[in-house]
């Protein structure tokens, strides 16, 4: 597969053979889910948190008689069957960060460049550079190349002006070739990538 290699113009100024990296055989959706799903689970802040019936306030001593009252027997006035008592086997706070094989994350991101790749929906840069950190100087650029909406930038490194400018703008991403996500692939309406940044992942997805 053979892409367009575009200038700062959006005029064609070569070309860059991916072969079939990301196209061979079918889009493998299902490790794009499980990647995703990963993501999203290790950023979960697992805050949440009950009282059991150790840690509500209220006393320890039996309320009243065990026999003779008429009423149920009661040993504690934080017994989890009473309003304001504590809470049986209730939510704790805990880490949801797990860990997919490598080979599954790869697969999911190669699978997320190729879907991209078959809508057309991914533009190559010959370099994404700025010649000052100007945010309307960028903004512009990216418009010139397609970028509405959500976008996504990868670069092998950012530049340093590039980085300062794109930032303040309202559903621009920027991720380092290394760095980047199927999520952050499929969250995006378009990927604009640098020459250097697709060659990096073909060579590392290959």
């Amino acid at each position: 597969m053979t892409v367009d290699v575009v200038n700062s113009e959006n005029a064609k100024v070569g070309s860059v053979d991916l072969g079939e990296t990301f196209t061979s055989g079918p889009i493998k959706k299902d490790l794009i889910w499980e990647s995703v799903v990963r993501q999203n689970a290790s950023e979960r802040r697992g805050t949440h948190m009950t009282k059991n019936r150790a840690l509500v306030s209220g006393s320890g001593k039996k309320p009243y008689a065990q026999k003779g009252t008429g009423r149920p027997q009661v040993g504690s006035t934080r017994t989890p069957l009473w309003r304001h008592g504590g809470t049986v086997f209730g939510p704790q706070p805990r880490s949801y960060t797990y860990q997919l094989p490598k080979k599954v994350e790869l697969g999911a991101l190669r699978a997320a460049i190729g879907v991209k790749l078959r809508d057309g929906a991914v533009t190559v840069l010959d370099a994404l550079t700025a010649a000052e950190a100007k945010t309307k100087t960028t903004a512009a650029l990216l418009k010139k190349l397609g970028a509405t909406g959500k976008t996504l930038v990868v670069d092998v490194k950012l530049d340093d002006n590039f980085n300062k400018s794109a930032r303040n703008i309202a559903g621009v991403a920027l991720r380092t070739s290394r760095k980047v996500t199927a999520r952050d692939v499929m969250h995006a309406s378009r990927v604009i990538a640098s020459k250097a940044a697709l060659e990096h992942l073909q060579e590392v997805l290959r």
